[in-house]
């Protein structure tokens, strides 16, 4: 196999790849947008315990569409990159990034080298 791949190989082996991933971190932001929403305090209709179980549920599930905002900004870069014909090339050095790795993780910016 080859170190390196030509910017049509990346297209064709990471952009569906990308979009896929994308789309999905938008579905699972929608369904959980009523996790997400500001927790009622009304003590008359529920308890001091589940008030609590609800606004740890709330900070959970903003903290996971933090997560999931953060990983859409790094797919939205790569497939930037992929446009632009500067994704596989490590930010760092200007080396090839490497197959295995773009496999693993086709949003990083860098050599294995470089992440050190």
């Amino acid at each position: 196999m080859t170190t390196e791949l030509s910017e049509q190989q990346c297209r064709t082996r990471y952009e569906a790849r990308l979009h896929d991933e994308l789309r999905a971190i938008s579905q699972a932001g929608d369904q959980t947008g009523a996790d997400r929403r500001p927790v009622m305090l009304d003590q008359q209709s529920v308890g001091r315990l589940s008030r609590m179980d609800a606004l740890q549920g709330q900070a959970m599930a903003l903290a996971m569409q933090g997560r999931r905002d953060n990983r859409a900004r790094a797919i939205t870069t790569a497939l930037e990159r992929l446009a632009s014909g500067a994704f596989g090339w490590c930010d760092e050095c200007g080396e090839f990034i490497g197959v295995k790795r773009l496999d693993l993780a086709p949003t990083v910016l860098c050599c294995v080298g470089c992440a050190r």
